[in-house]
């Protein structure tokens, strides 16, 4: 089995990822660390919790992290997720409490027991990466621990926040920035799922309301329809759960390896993933800026349908 951890700001794709990472036998699920994006912290911890209920594993620690991003004021997606980010669906929300200890130190003990028993974790942030900067920078011996990073976020040349930048980085384009920073000086391979292959993991509603006769199930064909419905679309896209499919099954995904920075100013391109396509060396060297000094594989493709079958197989 591979440990993982997931950082989520639970809308209604986050919790597509939840069931799948709760619910996959070659996933160990040490634990999940909350952070505000597509709704507040409080609904983000509720719904988290209120998943990995319908998913049957109350044994899954939960961490509350940070409420804002770094820098700006928080931005929430409810025309995407709903007022309380699962979609307003008639689901009873959980009653129980995150664990007592913060995100923070959830994250850096889980990572350096891993570290101590030699089973590096994977981490898969679905979220601003706000957790994950001040992790990096306030326990940078949690590295050891790290196996990877597999993170959605960004996109190779589009965005849906705004024109230039996908939903996670310019939520928290600050922690983004430190994350990889951070990640090339500690040297953890880092793998972005961006919106280039966002989209492309879909869920057919006719394959959707053959779920049921489980919590699980259910939920996962509740999250499919309104997410169908939002759409005006007869599917929907599993989203964020393609990044957690992209752990599981890694064959299913083309990635290629860029330098990757992060625009930090520009009115129009904050937030934006800058990824260095650039192949003619004589290019590179006269950059003024200089290369990015971290590279990531940046998903190109994925096998669409392939990670849509793995997510149902786990989810019914």
């Amino acid at each position: 089995m591979k440990p993982v951890i997931l950082d989520v700001d639970t809308g209604l794709d986050d919790a597509c990822a939840l069931l799948l990472a709760a619910r996959h036998p070659e996933l160990d699920l040490r634990a999940v660390t909350c952070v505000g994006g597509n709704v507040g912290l409080d609904d983000v911890v509720i719904n988290t919790l209120t998943v990995l209920e319908a998913a049957g594993r109350t044994d899954i620690p939960v961490g509350r992290g940070a409420a804002l991003p770094l820098l700006q004021p928080m931005r929430t997606a409810p025309h995407v997720h709903g007022v309380d980010g699962l979609g307003d669906l008639d689901w009873p929300r959980s009653s129980r409490s995150p664990s007592t200890t913060p995100a923070l130190e959830l994250l850096r003990d889980v990572l350096l027991d891993g570290a101590a028993k030699g089973e590096p974790v994977t981490l898969i942030p679905l979220a601003p990466m706000t957790n994950i900067a001040l992790l990096l920078r306030t326990y940078p011996e949690a590295a050891a621990g790290l196996r990877e990073i597999v993170f959605m976020g960004g996109a190779a040349g589009i965005g849906n926040a705004t024109a230039s930048a996908e939903f996670n980085i310019w939520t928290d384009p600050e922690a983004a920035a430190i994350v990889l920073a951070a990640a090339g000086e500690l040297d953890v391979p880092v793998t972005m799922y961006g919106l280039d292959v966002f989209y492309d993991v879909v869920v057919t509603l006719e394959q959707a309301r053959a779920l049921s006769g489980s919590p699980s199930a259910d939920l996962a064909r509740k999250l499919i329809e309104r997410r169908s419905e939002l759409y005006g679309r007869d599917g929907a896209s599993i989203g964020d759960g393609g990044a957690v499919c992209a752990v599981i099954d890694p064959d299913g995904l083309t990635t290629q390896r860029f330098p990757l920075r992060v625009e930090l100013a520009g009115s129009w391109s904050r937030g934006r993933t800058i990824v260095d396509t650039r192949d003619w060396s004589s290019d590179r060297s006269s950059d003024p800026h200089g290369i990015s000094p971290t590279v990531v594989d940046v998903a190109t493709a994925v096998e669409g349908s392939r990670y849509a079958e793995l997510w149902l197989d786990a989810v019914r």
